[in-house]
């Protein structure tokens, strides 16, 4: 096929595409809104932009369209909820597993909702990483239903309709662009595949610094539990948020907050066996705490692998 009618295939093609968003924009909110915050990498903001630029046409209205977008992050948010409600913090490890964020995800979404509580949804979607699990520690911690969906049905009415805004504001710098991108045709798709590519690798190279970043000596918890019987009494610090400490903490732990981690006085001797735990995928917020002792001279210090799930799981004692 000659390289003119082929540029006129992929150019009807992306004529074709924008047609279905003028068409079928609403379903495609619905979905793409969906699927974002249940947690897959399809940010949902471009195409609220996109379709709040196309509403001059008068395809469909601007309530209905934010209606659309905050039912759609209401069902994925209420999911998570119960989900949370119903399997604990077993859902949380999960999130932080499969999702493209840091593993500190799940310690820094805790400090922010224990000092805000229900209201963090209010900007938790304008936070990377934090709607999903945001909303899973609501229903973990006994955040009620009422006041869950109310705050975030709020929160998600300023997300989408802020995004909506937008589009309409730049309504005609937008048109231009798509204009753009049609002309384009095969090469316009290339370029949006390319940026999405690029945003997902993005978030996965990150998250591979960071893992790569923690890698140090773990200790086990049999290994533990082994120096405890021995009479050997290493420094525990418990690194964990005061919502996850209702759990327990293992007998003789000290806790530092969120807040305390860069600036707690820790006191004990620096030739001292130091264990710091917590309760996130990889250890990851107790390597931070253990990676900031060994730069204040401290030499034995290591996470407890498996944090203090895998204590309790062990079947060891714990403190209340």
């Amino acid at each position: 096929m000659p390289i003119w009618q082929s540029l006129t295939e992929a150019t009807k093609e992306m004529t074709y595409l924008f047609h279905l968003i003028e068409q079928y924009g609403l379903v495609i909110v619905f979905f793409n809104v969906l699927a974002e915050q249940l947690g897959a990498p399809v940010p949902a903001y471009p195409t609220l932009v996109i379709t709040g630029a196309l509403m001059h046409r008068g395809e469909y209205s601007a309530p209905v369209l934010l209606l659309t977008a905050v039912v759609a992050a209401l069902i994925a948010d209420f999911l998570w909820y119960m989900a949370g409600r119903r399997y604990g913090r077993k859902v949380l490890s999960t999130l932080c597993r499969i999702s493209l964020s840091p593993d500190s995800c799940v310690r820094q979404t805790e400090s922010i909702y224990s000092r805000w509580g229900a209201r963090s949804l209010l900007v938790a979607k304008f936070i990377p990483g934090f709607a999903s699990i945001a909303s899973a520690l609501a229903g973990t911690i006994g955040t009620s239903r009422t006041t869950f969906i109310l705050y975030d049905s709020i929160g998600a009415a300023l997300w989408a309709g802020l995004a909506i805004f937008l589009g309409s504001l730049f309504s005609t710098t937008i048109d231009d662009l798509l204009s753009v991108l049609t002309e384009l045709g095969q090469y316009g798709m290339m370029l949006v595949a390319a940026g999405f590519a690029i945003f997902v690798a993005s978030k996965w190279w990150q998250r591979r610094r960071f893992r790569m970043s923690l890698r140090m000596a773990r200790i086990s918890v049999a290994e533990l539990d082994q120096l405890f019987k021995q009479g050997i009494t290493p420094a525990i610090v418990d690194v964990r948020s005061p919502a996850s400490q209702q759990a327990g903490r293992i007998p003789g732990a000290r806790t530092i907050t969120h807040q305390e981690i860069n600036s707690f006085v820790f006191d004990a001797p620096v030739d001292q066996e130091v264990i710091v735990y917590c309760a996130c995928p990889n250890e990851a917020s107790a390597a931070l705490v253990a990676k900031q002792l060994m730069l204040r001279g401290y030499k034995k210090v290591r996470p407890l692998s498996g944090g203090i799930d895998a204590w309790i799981a062990a079947g060891y004692a714990i403190d209340s």
